[in-house]
């Protein structure tokens, strides 16, 4: 009886803790908040009264708002970043180097591991990486990147983001997630908030209809859950509908 009382009360208890949490507004350094990724999160991350450095090239991009402010860096400098993202709680790297970038996989894995090491000098602990889908295993246990059916198109991309996951694996020192999106997740999947969805760690989610699929504007939600309560520290997961 005693233990099933305790058991209660544990239960209440983190309720509370965790609806508590979720009024504690944090000061967060957010990379690439002007791209398709990153402007969602923006969004988000403002919605719930969150202080954010967006962290960017082209400051002009990032249109004045409340509790947001414009910072200028170039993430393939370490000290740049470091520089950057000083004084804020946590950092969220939404970086792509660019899809039609010649040297995409070079670059993206250049400025991965710039923002890792700024973000270290700067003695910040919390680091969330949004990452590619492609480095997901399949049934078989091959990852999606290496099956015949994988976009050419994608595939510099996509390999560059496999293989920084295994880097950041290695990471001991900062606090790190990284979230893979679903397998669709694109501007024709996005213009929908639902606010809700479902998680995985390194295997696809698919839906009834056996399909992976999310909006970015529900990446941008589990990214901000993430950041509100860890789940994931030091380990890759995913989310779909």
């Amino acid at each position: 009886m005693l233990f099933l009382v305790y058991t209660q009360w544990s239960q209440v208890l983190h309720s509370v803790i965790f609806a508590f949490l979720k009024y504690i507004k944090m000061k967060v350094a957010l990379i690439g908040a002007s791209g398709f990724v990153g402007s969602a999160i923006l969004n988000e991350l403002l919605q719930r009264g969150h202080q954010v450095a967006a962290i960017v090239r082209n400051p002009e991009k990032i249109k004045h708002a409340e509790n947001v402010s414009a910072i200028k860096a170039n993430v393939l400098n370490e000290s740049e970043v470091e520089d950057a993202v000083k004084g804020q709680e946590a950092v969220i790297s939404a970086y792509n180097a660019g899809w039609a970038n010649p040297n995409l996989y070079d670059e993206y894995l250049k400025g991965a591991q710039a923002i890792q090491a700024g973000v270290k000098k700067s003695g910040i602990k919390r680091f969330i990486v949004i990452g590619g889908a492609g480095s997901l295993y399949i049934a078989d246990g091959t990852q999606l990147l290496e099956t015949p059916q994988f976009p050419e198109a994608f595939r510099a991309g996509a390999s560059a983001a496999r293989d920084y996951l295994n880097i950041l694996k290695n990471e001991k020192e900062l606090d790190w997630t990284y979230l893979s999106p679903a397998i669709e997740m694109n501007q024709a999947t996005s213009g929908m908030r639902k606010g809700t969805y479902r998680t995985g760690l390194d295997h696809p989610v698919f839906d009834a209809n056996n399909r992976s699929i999310i909006s970015v504007e529900d990446i941008a939600v589990a990214i901000a859950d993430e950041l509100e309560n860890p789940k994931y520290i030091r380990q890759r997961f995913t989310v779909a509908y």
